[in-house]
Protein backbone atom coordinates (compact mmCIF):
# COMPACT_ATOMS: atom_id res chain seq x y z
CA UNK A 1 0.00 0.00 0.00
CA UNK A 2 2.95 2.41 0.97
CA UNK A 3 4.42 2.35 -2.51
CA UNK A 4 0.31 2.84 -4.14
CA UNK A 5 0.17 5.66 -1.89
CA UNK A 6 3.08 7.67 -2.84
CA UNK A 7 2.94 7.14 -6.69
CA UNK A 8 0.74 10.54 -5.93
CA UNK A 9 -2.40 11.94 -7.66
CA UNK A 10 -3.34 8.99 -10.55
CA UNK A 11 -3.80 6.33 -8.38
CA UNK A 12 -4.57 8.37 -5.46
CA UNK A 13 -7.71 9.97 -7.20
CA UNK A 14 -9.95 6.90 -7.91
CA UNK A 15 -13.72 5.71 -7.13
CA UNK A 16 -12.82 5.45 -3.81
CA UNK A 17 -11.14 8.90 -3.36
CA UNK A 18 -14.95 10.33 -4.76
CA UNK A 19 -17.40 8.60 -2.94
CA UNK A 20 -15.31 7.87 0.65
CA UNK A 21 -15.48 10.98 3.35
CA UNK A 22 -12.09 11.75 4.98
CA UNK A 23 -11.06 12.47 8.26
CA UNK A 24 -8.87 15.62 7.49
CA UNK A 25 -7.63 17.31 4.03
CA UNK A 26 -4.11 19.14 4.25
CA UNK A 27 -3.57 21.49 1.53
CA UNK A 28 0.18 22.44 1.10
CA UNK A 29 3.47 20.09 0.79
CA UNK A 30 6.03 22.46 2.86
CA UNK A 31 7.38 21.56 6.29
CA UNK A 32 4.35 22.65 8.05
CA UNK A 33 1.69 20.66 5.78
CA UNK A 34 3.92 17.37 5.43
CA UNK A 35 4.37 17.27 9.29
CA UNK A 36 0.59 17.88 10.44
CA UNK A 37 -0.09 14.67 7.95
CA UNK A 38 2.13 12.92 9.16
CA UNK A 39 1.12 13.48 13.04
CA UNK A 40 -2.94 12.94 11.91
CA UNK A 41 -2.35 9.61 10.70
CA UNK A 42 -0.32 8.46 13.89
CA UNK A 43 -3.09 9.75 15.68
CA UNK A 44 -5.58 7.66 13.94
CA UNK A 45 -7.10 9.82 11.28
CA UNK A 46 -7.90 9.38 7.43
CA UNK A 47 -5.56 11.85 5.88
CA UNK A 48 -5.25 13.68 2.46
CA UNK A 49 -2.34 16.12 1.34
CA UNK A 50 -2.43 17.85 -1.56
CA UNK A 51 0.21 20.13 -3.25
CA UNK A 52 0.07 22.19 -5.87
CA UNK A 53 3.81 21.49 -7.58
CA UNK A 54 6.65 19.56 -6.06
CA UNK A 55 7.19 19.11 -2.36
CA UNK A 56 8.88 21.55 -0.64
CA UNK A 57 8.57 24.02 -4.20
CA UNK A 58 8.86 27.17 -2.13
CA UNK A 59 9.83 28.56 1.47
CA UNK A 60 10.56 24.97 2.65
CA UNK A 61 13.62 24.81 0.36
CA UNK A 62 14.89 28.00 0.89
CA UNK A 63 15.69 28.37 4.35
CA UNK A 64 19.16 29.31 5.69
CA UNK A 65 18.67 24.92 6.38
CA UNK A 66 19.31 25.34 10.42
CA UNK A 67 17.30 23.93 13.33
CA UNK A 68 18.08 26.85 15.83
CA UNK A 69 16.96 29.28 18.59
CA UNK A 70 17.22 32.36 16.65
CA UNK A 71 19.74 34.11 19.28
CA UNK A 72 18.86 37.66 17.71
CA UNK A 73 15.11 36.57 18.62
CA UNK A 74 15.93 37.66 22.07
CA UNK A 75 16.28 41.05 21.08
CA UNK A 76 12.68 40.77 20.45
CA UNK A 77 11.70 39.49 23.36
CA UNK A 78 10.55 36.28 21.78
CA UNK A 79 11.34 34.13 24.84
CA UNK A 80 8.37 31.27 24.54
CA UNK A 81 9.53 30.94 20.40
CA UNK A 82 13.23 30.61 21.46
CA UNK A 83 12.99 28.02 24.20
CA UNK A 84 10.77 26.10 22.23
CA UNK A 85 12.67 25.85 19.28
CA UNK A 86 15.91 25.39 21.54
CA UNK A 87 14.27 22.40 23.24
CA UNK A 88 13.49 21.08 19.70
CA UNK A 89 16.85 21.45 18.06
CA UNK A 90 17.67 18.27 20.01
CA UNK A 91 14.42 16.17 20.29
CA UNK A 92 14.97 16.34 15.52
CA UNK A 93 18.64 16.09 15.70
CA UNK A 94 17.90 12.72 17.62
CA UNK A 95 15.37 11.60 15.02
CA UNK A 96 16.98 12.33 11.78
CA UNK A 97 20.94 12.31 12.52
CA UNK A 98 21.16 11.45 8.55
CA UNK A 99 19.61 14.68 7.20
CA UNK A 100 20.82 17.09 10.03
CA UNK A 101 23.75 17.23 12.47
CA UNK A 102 25.58 19.84 15.44
CA UNK A 103 26.93 23.00 13.98
CA UNK A 104 29.20 25.27 15.86
CA UNK A 105 29.08 29.24 15.22
CA UNK A 106 31.74 31.38 15.51
CA UNK A 107 30.42 35.03 16.36
CA UNK A 108 33.09 37.50 16.10
CA UNK A 109 33.21 40.85 18.34
CA UNK A 110 32.61 43.54 16.56
CA UNK A 111 33.77 46.57 18.64
CA UNK A 112 31.37 49.10 17.09
CA UNK A 113 28.52 47.03 17.45
CA UNK A 114 27.14 45.10 20.06
CA UNK A 115 29.14 45.30 23.15
CA UNK A 116 30.72 41.75 24.29
CA UNK A 117 29.03 41.71 27.67
CA UNK A 118 26.01 41.68 25.98
CA UNK A 119 27.30 39.08 23.47
CA UNK A 120 27.97 36.91 26.73
CA UNK A 121 24.78 37.44 28.19
CA UNK A 122 22.77 36.88 25.38
CA UNK A 123 24.88 33.42 24.53
CA UNK A 124 24.35 32.24 28.62
CA UNK A 125 20.40 32.82 27.83
CA UNK A 126 20.55 30.86 25.05
CA UNK A 127 22.75 27.94 26.68
CA UNK A 128 20.35 27.52 29.40
CA UNK A 129 16.95 28.13 28.36
CA UNK A 130 16.47 25.00 26.47
CA UNK A 131 17.81 21.94 28.60
CA UNK A 132 20.67 21.56 25.99
CA UNK A 133 21.68 18.17 26.73
CA UNK A 134 23.93 17.11 23.74
CA UNK A 135 25.09 20.06 22.07
CA UNK A 136 28.12 21.69 23.39
CA UNK A 137 28.50 24.82 25.41
CA UNK A 138 29.59 27.89 24.30
CA UNK A 139 32.94 29.54 24.88
CA UNK A 140 34.96 32.44 24.30
CA UNK A 141 37.75 32.10 21.79
CA UNK A 142 40.95 34.08 20.57
CA UNK A 143 40.99 34.87 17.17
CA UNK A 144 44.12 35.41 17.32
CA UNK A 145 45.42 32.10 17.94
CA UNK A 146 42.37 29.68 16.72
CA UNK A 147 41.90 28.24 13.41
CA UNK A 148 38.65 30.13 13.04
CA UNK A 149 40.41 33.23 13.05
CA UNK A 150 42.59 32.38 10.03
CA UNK A 151 40.12 34.05 7.31
CA UNK A 152 39.06 36.98 9.24
CA UNK A 153 40.34 40.39 9.16
CA UNK A 154 43.09 40.98 12.34
CA UNK A 155 40.71 43.49 13.79
CA UNK A 156 38.59 40.84 14.80
CA UNK A 157 40.52 39.36 18.12
CA UNK A 158 37.91 37.83 19.93
CA UNK A 159 35.11 36.04 20.01
CA UNK A 160 32.73 33.35 20.90
CA UNK A 161 31.71 29.89 19.57
CA UNK A 162 28.14 27.88 20.37
CA UNK A 163 25.88 25.41 19.23
CA UNK A 164 23.20 24.90 16.84
CA UNK A 165 22.22 22.35 13.91
CA UNK A 166 22.09 22.04 10.46
CA UNK A 167 19.53 20.46 8.40
CA UNK A 168 18.74 19.59 4.58
CA UNK A 169 15.30 21.21 4.97
CA UNK A 170 13.80 20.25 1.90
CA UNK A 171 14.68 16.33 2.47
CA UNK A 172 12.86 16.90 5.59
CA UNK A 173 10.24 17.67 3.72
CA UNK A 174 10.15 14.34 1.51
CA UNK A 175 10.86 12.42 4.77
CA UNK A 176 7.87 13.36 6.56
CA UNK A 177 5.59 13.18 3.40
CA UNK A 178 7.23 9.49 2.95
CA UNK A 179 6.53 8.69 6.46
CA UNK A 180 2.90 10.37 6.09
CA UNK A 181 2.07 7.70 3.63
CA UNK A 182 3.66 4.69 5.04
CA UNK A 183 1.27 5.78 7.81
CA UNK A 184 -1.53 6.03 5.48
CA UNK A 185 -2.02 9.51 3.80
CA UNK A 186 -2.70 9.71 0.47
CA UNK A 187 -0.16 12.44 -0.69
CA UNK A 188 -0.74 13.96 -4.45
CA UNK A 189 1.92 16.50 -5.74
CA UNK A 190 1.07 18.53 -8.53
CA UNK A 191 -2.89 18.62 -7.61
CA UNK A 192 -4.32 22.26 -7.25
CA UNK A 193 -7.88 23.10 -4.94
CA UNK A 194 -9.94 24.95 -7.43
CA UNK A 195 -12.36 25.33 -4.55
CA UNK A 196 -14.39 24.27 -1.95
CA UNK A 197 -17.18 24.28 -0.18
CA UNK A 198 -18.71 23.81 3.35
CA UNK A 199 -22.01 21.27 3.41
CA UNK A 200 -22.66 20.85 6.69
CA UNK A 201 -20.17 18.52 8.46
CA UNK A 202 -17.90 17.91 5.37
CA UNK A 203 -16.22 19.89 2.80
CA UNK A 204 -16.37 19.27 -0.38
CA UNK A 205 -13.23 19.71 -2.28
CA UNK A 206 -12.72 19.99 -6.03
CA UNK A 207 -8.84 19.08 -7.00
CA UNK A 208 -7.36 19.17 -11.00
CA UNK A 209 -4.46 17.44 -11.44
CA UNK A 210 -1.83 20.13 -12.76
CA UNK A 211 -0.35 17.55 -15.85
CA UNK A 212 -3.47 16.15 -16.87
CA UNK A 213 -6.25 18.33 -16.08
CA UNK A 214 -8.78 15.97 -14.61
CA UNK A 215 -11.02 17.09 -11.96
CA UNK A 216 -11.95 15.72 -9.05
CA UNK A 217 -14.32 15.78 -5.54
CA UNK A 218 -13.20 14.93 -2.48
CA UNK A 219 -14.75 15.40 0.65
CA UNK A 220 -13.34 16.07 4.49
CA UNK A 221 -14.69 16.32 7.82
CA UNK A 222 -12.38 19.03 8.30
CA UNK A 223 -9.13 21.15 5.99
CA UNK A 224 -6.13 22.40 7.04
CA UNK A 225 -4.98 25.22 5.45
CA UNK A 226 -1.40 24.91 5.12
CA UNK A 227 -0.36 26.82 2.06
CA UNK A 228 2.66 29.00 3.22
CA UNK A 229 2.80 32.25 1.43
CA UNK A 230 -0.58 31.06 -0.28
CA UNK A 231 -1.78 30.67 2.64
CA UNK A 232 -4.08 33.84 2.26
CA UNK A 233 -5.19 33.36 -1.29
CA UNK A 234 -6.38 29.44 -0.20
CA UNK A 235 -8.40 31.06 2.91
CA UNK A 236 -10.53 33.60 1.03
CA UNK A 237 -10.31 32.28 -3.19
CA UNK A 238 -10.84 28.73 -2.18
CA UNK A 239 -12.41 28.18 0.88
CA UNK A 240 -14.09 31.67 0.80
CA UNK A 241 -13.83 32.22 4.62
CA UNK A 242 -13.45 35.70 5.91
CA UNK A 243 -10.78 36.21 9.04
CA UNK A 244 -9.43 39.62 10.16
CA UNK A 245 -5.68 37.42 10.24
CA UNK A 246 -2.87 38.27 7.50
CA UNK A 247 0.25 37.54 6.67
CA UNK A 248 3.51 39.20 6.25
CA UNK A 249 5.34 38.43 3.35
CA UNK A 250 9.06 38.87 3.59
CA UNK A 251 11.51 37.22 1.54
CA UNK A 252 14.72 35.55 2.45
CA UNK A 253 17.75 35.97 -0.18
CA UNK A 254 21.19 33.55 0.00
CA UNK A 255 23.70 33.54 -2.14
CA UNK A 256 26.31 30.41 -2.54
CA UNK A 257 29.87 30.62 -3.38
CA UNK A 258 33.29 29.00 -3.86
CA UNK A 259 34.51 27.58 -0.34
CA UNK A 260 35.72 30.53 1.65
CA UNK A 261 37.50 29.02 4.55
CA UNK A 262 38.53 24.81 5.17
CA UNK A 263 37.51 24.26 8.51
CA UNK A 264 33.52 22.98 9.76
CA UNK A 265 32.67 25.83 11.45
CA UNK A 266 29.93 28.02 9.94
CA UNK A 267 30.25 32.07 11.21
CA UNK A 268 27.69 34.20 12.43
CA UNK A 269 28.12 37.89 11.73
CA UNK A 270 26.35 41.61 13.28
CA UNK A 271 25.81 43.80 11.01
CA UNK A 272 25.37 48.53 11.34
CA UNK A 273 21.65 47.92 10.19
CA UNK A 274 20.91 45.48 13.08
CA UNK A 275 20.63 42.03 11.20
CA UNK A 276 23.21 39.11 11.33
CA UNK A 277 24.08 37.05 8.16
CA UNK A 278 25.69 33.83 8.68
CA UNK A 279 28.41 31.85 6.45
CA UNK A 280 28.08 28.65 6.57
CA UNK A 281 29.86 25.43 4.80
CA UNK A 282 27.78 24.04 2.49
CA UNK A 283 27.56 20.76 -0.07
CA UNK A 284 31.38 20.04 0.90
CA UNK A 285 32.95 22.59 -1.62
CA UNK A 286 30.73 25.54 -1.20
CA UNK A 287 30.18 28.24 0.71
CA UNK A 288 26.20 29.52 2.32
CA UNK A 289 25.70 32.88 3.26
CA UNK A 290 22.31 34.65 3.87
CA UNK A 291 20.15 35.91 4.61
CA UNK A 292 17.50 39.39 4.05
CA UNK A 293 14.79 40.32 5.45
CA UNK A 294 12.94 42.04 2.99
CA UNK A 295 8.87 42.60 2.56
CA UNK A 296 7.72 41.33 -0.63
CA UNK A 297 5.21 42.49 -2.83
CA UNK A 298 5.07 40.47 -5.59
CA UNK A 299 3.72 36.97 -6.03
CA UNK A 300 5.21 34.62 -3.73
CA UNK A 301 6.68 32.44 -6.37
CA UNK A 302 8.26 35.21 -8.29
CA UNK A 303 10.96 35.67 -5.43
CA UNK A 304 14.30 35.87 -6.46
CA UNK A 305 17.53 36.91 -4.57
CA UNK A 306 17.77 40.11 -6.63
CA UNK A 307 21.02 41.98 -7.25
CA UNK A 308 21.02 44.25 -4.88
CA UNK A 309 20.56 41.48 -1.97
CA UNK A 310 23.31 39.32 -3.56
CA UNK A 311 25.62 42.33 -3.62
CA UNK A 312 24.46 43.19 0.03
CA UNK A 313 25.12 39.57 1.24
CA UNK A 314 28.57 39.87 -0.34
CA UNK A 315 29.32 43.16 1.06
CA UNK A 316 28.16 42.01 4.37
CA UNK A 317 30.51 39.17 4.55
CA UNK A 318 33.53 40.61 2.84
CA UNK A 319 33.41 43.13 6.41
CA UNK A 320 34.97 40.12 8.27
CA UNK A 321 36.56 38.13 5.65
CA UNK A 322 40.05 39.40 5.16
CA UNK A 323 39.64 38.14 1.30
CA UNK A 324 36.84 40.28 -0.33
CA UNK A 325 33.94 38.03 -2.08
CA UNK A 326 33.96 38.79 -5.53
CA UNK A 327 30.73 38.96 -7.84
CA UNK A 328 32.23 35.94 -9.64
CA UNK A 329 32.80 33.84 -6.20
CA UNK A 330 28.72 33.42 -6.48
CA UNK A 331 28.04 29.99 -7.79
CA UNK A 332 24.17 30.17 -7.31
CA UNK A 333 21.55 32.18 -5.59
CA UNK A 334 18.06 31.47 -4.35
CA UNK A 335 15.37 33.39 -2.40
CA UNK A 336 12.14 32.07 -0.72
CA UNK A 337 9.14 33.62 1.16
CA UNK A 338 8.49 33.29 4.24
CA UNK A 339 4.57 33.93 5.39
CA UNK A 340 4.89 35.25 9.24
CA UNK A 341 2.12 36.32 10.86
CA UNK A 342 1.22 40.08 10.36
CA UNK A 343 1.59 41.62 14.02
CA UNK A 344 2.19 44.71 12.85
CA UNK A 345 6.06 44.83 13.14
CA UNK A 346 7.89 48.43 11.93
CA UNK A 347 10.10 46.18 9.85
CA UNK A 348 10.41 42.48 8.33
CA UNK A 349 13.44 42.00 10.97
CA UNK A 350 11.40 42.81 13.74
CA UNK A 351 8.07 41.26 12.74
CA UNK A 352 7.40 37.71 14.60
CA UNK A 353 8.80 34.36 14.08
CA UNK A 354 6.29 32.52 15.89
CA UNK A 355 3.13 30.88 14.64
CA UNK A 356 -0.42 31.73 14.86
CA UNK A 357 -3.26 28.65 13.96
CA UNK A 358 -6.88 29.71 13.96
CA UNK A 359 -9.83 27.15 13.84
CA UNK A 360 -12.83 28.25 11.56
CA UNK A 361 -16.06 26.49 12.52
CA UNK A 362 -19.66 27.25 13.35
CA UNK A 363 -22.10 25.48 14.81
CA UNK A 364 -21.95 21.89 13.74
CA UNK A 365 -19.94 22.71 10.50
CA UNK A 366 -16.93 21.29 9.55
CA UNK A 367 -13.72 22.76 10.85
CA UNK A 368 -10.76 24.39 8.66
CA UNK A 369 -7.71 25.17 10.45
CA UNK A 370 -5.37 27.87 9.09
CA UNK A 371 -1.17 28.13 9.71
CA UNK A 372 -0.20 31.66 9.51
CA UNK A 373 3.67 31.96 10.06
CA UNK A 374 6.62 29.25 11.58
CA UNK A 375 9.89 28.84 11.46
CA UNK A 376 11.58 25.18 10.65
CA UNK A 377 12.81 24.45 13.79
CA UNK A 378 9.13 24.77 15.43
CA UNK A 379 7.32 22.56 12.51
CA UNK A 380 6.81 19.36 14.72
CA UNK A 381 5.33 21.51 17.85
CA UNK A 382 3.40 23.15 15.18
CA UNK A 383 1.57 20.15 13.94
CA UNK A 384 0.93 19.02 17.45
CA UNK A 385 -0.27 22.20 18.51
CA UNK A 386 -2.55 22.37 15.15
CA UNK A 387 -4.13 18.42 16.13
CA UNK A 388 -4.56 19.85 19.83
CA UNK A 389 -6.40 22.88 18.20
CA UNK A 390 -8.86 20.11 15.84
CA UNK A 391 -9.38 17.79 18.95
CA UNK A 392 -12.89 18.98 19.73
CA UNK A 393 -13.90 18.00 16.16
CA UNK A 394 -12.39 14.64 16.49
CA UNK A 395 -12.31 13.39 19.92
CA UNK A 396 -11.55 9.81 18.57
CA UNK A 397 -7.65 11.07 17.59
CA UNK A 398 -4.66 9.76 19.81
CA UNK A 399 -2.48 11.89 21.89
CA UNK A 400 0.74 12.89 20.51
CA UNK A 401 3.41 10.70 19.58
CA UNK A 402 6.22 12.49 17.32
CA UNK A 403 8.92 13.41 20.10
CA UNK A 404 11.70 11.41 19.29
CA UNK A 405 10.35 8.55 16.57
CA UNK A 406 13.04 8.78 13.65
CA UNK A 407 12.14 9.90 9.94
CA UNK A 408 12.70 6.97 7.22
CA UNK A 409 16.71 6.44 7.15
CA UNK A 410 17.20 8.15 10.50
CA UNK A 411 16.68 4.82 12.91
CA UNK A 412 20.49 4.62 14.27
CA UNK A 413 22.67 7.05 16.85
CA UNK A 414 23.25 10.72 16.39
CA UNK A 415 26.63 9.77 15.89
CA UNK A 416 26.73 6.95 14.09
CA UNK A 417 27.20 8.56 10.27
CA UNK A 418 30.92 7.55 9.61
CA UNK A 419 30.18 4.12 11.13
CA UNK A 420 27.23 3.99 8.44
CA UNK A 421 29.38 5.31 5.52
CA UNK A 422 32.21 2.74 6.59
CA UNK A 423 29.23 0.03 6.62
CA UNK A 424 28.31 1.66 2.88
CA UNK A 425 31.69 0.93 1.97
CA UNK A 426 33.05 -2.75 2.93
CA UNK A 427 29.85 -4.05 1.42
CA UNK A 428 29.89 -1.66 -1.75
CA UNK A 429 34.22 -1.48 -2.32
CA UNK A 430 33.59 0.36 -5.26
CA UNK A 431 32.09 3.43 -3.29
CA UNK A 432 34.41 5.84 -2.64
CA UNK A 433 34.19 8.08 1.12
CA UNK A 434 32.50 11.18 -0.72
CA UNK A 435 30.09 8.99 -2.67
CA UNK A 436 28.83 7.12 0.81
CA UNK A 437 29.23 10.10 2.96
CA UNK A 438 26.71 11.80 0.56
CA UNK A 439 24.09 8.62 0.53
CA UNK A 440 24.31 8.57 4.01
CA UNK A 441 23.48 11.97 4.96
CA UNK A 442 20.84 11.89 2.17
CA UNK A 443 19.14 8.70 3.05
CA UNK A 444 20.62 6.91 6.49
CA UNK A 445 20.19 3.46 7.04
CA UNK A 446 18.10 3.50 3.78
CA UNK A 447 21.19 3.92 1.69
CA UNK A 448 21.96 0.78 1.75
CA UNK A 449 18.70 0.14 0.32
CA UNK A 450 19.77 2.18 -2.99
CA UNK A 451 22.59 0.67 -3.30
CA UNK A 452 21.39 -3.15 -3.16
CA UNK A 453 23.25 -5.93 -4.14
CA UNK A 454 25.66 -3.75 -6.59
CA UNK A 455 28.94 -5.25 -6.96
CA UNK A 456 30.56 -2.27 -9.31
CA UNK A 457 29.13 1.38 -10.31
CA UNK A 458 27.42 0.10 -13.25
CA UNK A 459 25.18 -2.01 -11.76
CA UNK A 460 23.55 1.53 -10.71
CA UNK A 461 22.28 1.60 -13.50
CA UNK A 462 22.79 5.31 -16.08
CA UNK A 463 24.87 7.62 -14.59
CA UNK A 464 23.92 11.32 -14.82
CA UNK A 465 26.67 13.10 -13.65
CA UNK A 466 28.67 13.27 -10.83
CA UNK A 467 27.52 10.42 -8.35
CA UNK A 468 24.13 10.68 -9.46
CA UNK A 469 22.83 7.08 -11.03
CA UNK A 470 19.70 5.56 -12.32
CA UNK A 471 19.35 3.41 -9.18
CA UNK A 472 19.22 6.89 -6.77
CA UNK A 473 16.71 8.49 -8.92
CA UNK A 474 14.09 5.56 -9.41
CA UNK A 475 14.24 5.83 -5.53
CA UNK A 476 13.14 9.11 -5.40
CA UNK A 477 10.73 8.37 -7.91
CA UNK A 478 9.21 5.64 -6.56
CA UNK A 479 9.46 6.85 -2.82
CA UNK A 480 10.10 10.70 -2.95
CA UNK A 481 7.33 11.51 -5.56
CA UNK A 482 10.33 13.00 -7.78
CA UNK A 483 9.16 13.62 -11.37
CA UNK A 484 11.24 16.28 -12.65
CA UNK A 485 14.81 16.91 -12.67
CA UNK A 486 14.63 20.05 -10.40
CA UNK A 487 12.83 17.50 -7.93
CA UNK A 488 16.25 15.68 -8.36
CA UNK A 489 18.53 18.26 -8.23
CA UNK A 490 17.26 21.25 -6.19
CA UNK A 491 15.05 19.45 -3.43
CA UNK A 492 15.76 16.08 -3.25
CA UNK A 493 20.13 16.91 -3.30
CA UNK A 494 21.58 19.92 -4.21
CA UNK A 495 22.73 17.69 -7.22
CA UNK A 496 22.17 20.67 -9.09
CA UNK A 497 25.34 22.62 -8.20
CA UNK A 498 27.49 19.95 -9.82
CA UNK A 499 25.68 18.56 -12.92
CA UNK A 500 25.75 20.74 -16.24
CA UNK A 501 22.96 21.74 -18.07
CA UNK A 502 23.04 19.38 -20.49
CA UNK A 503 23.24 16.77 -17.80
CA UNK A 504 20.50 18.14 -16.55
CA UNK A 505 18.50 18.52 -19.45
CA UNK A 506 19.63 14.44 -20.00
CA UNK A 507 18.31 13.30 -16.34
CA UNK A 508 14.68 15.08 -17.02
CA UNK A 509 14.44 13.77 -20.54
CA UNK A 510 14.87 10.40 -18.64
CA UNK A 511 12.36 10.92 -15.82
CA UNK A 512 9.59 12.06 -18.28
CA UNK A 513 10.51 9.28 -20.75
CA UNK A 514 10.26 6.17 -18.08
CA UNK A 515 8.24 8.03 -14.99
CA UNK A 516 5.32 6.16 -16.47
CA UNK A 517 7.05 2.29 -16.62
CA UNK A 518 8.41 3.01 -12.82
CA UNK A 519 4.80 3.95 -11.98
CA UNK A 520 3.47 0.85 -13.64
CA UNK A 521 6.24 -1.51 -12.32
CA UNK A 522 5.51 0.22 -8.81
CA UNK A 523 2.03 -1.05 -9.28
Amino acid sequence: MRVHVALGLRIGMNADMRNDIIDLLVIGGGVNGCGIARDAAGRGLTVTLCEKDDLAQATSSASTKLFHGGLRYLEFYEFRLVREALVERETLLRAMPHISWPLRFVLPHHSGLRPRWLLRLGLFIYDHLGGRKILPATKSLNLRENAAGKPLKPMFERGFEYSDCWVEDSRLVALNARDAADRGVRVMTRTMVVGAERDGSVWRVSLRDAETGETRELRAKGVVNAGGPWVEDILSGKLRLNTPDRIRLVRGSHIVTKKLFDHDRAYIFQQSDGRIVFAIPYETDFTLIGTTDRDHTDAPGAAVCTDEEADYLRKAASEYFEKPIAAEDVVWRYSGVRPLYDDGAKSATAATRDYVLRVEATGEGAPALNVFGGKITTYRRLAEAALEKLRPHFPQMGPGWTAGVPLPGGDFPVDGVARLADDLRKAHPFVDARFALRLVRAYGVDAAKILGDALKFEDLGRHFGWNLTEAEVRWLMEREWARRADDVLWRRSKMGLRLTKREAAALDDWMREAGPAIVAAAE
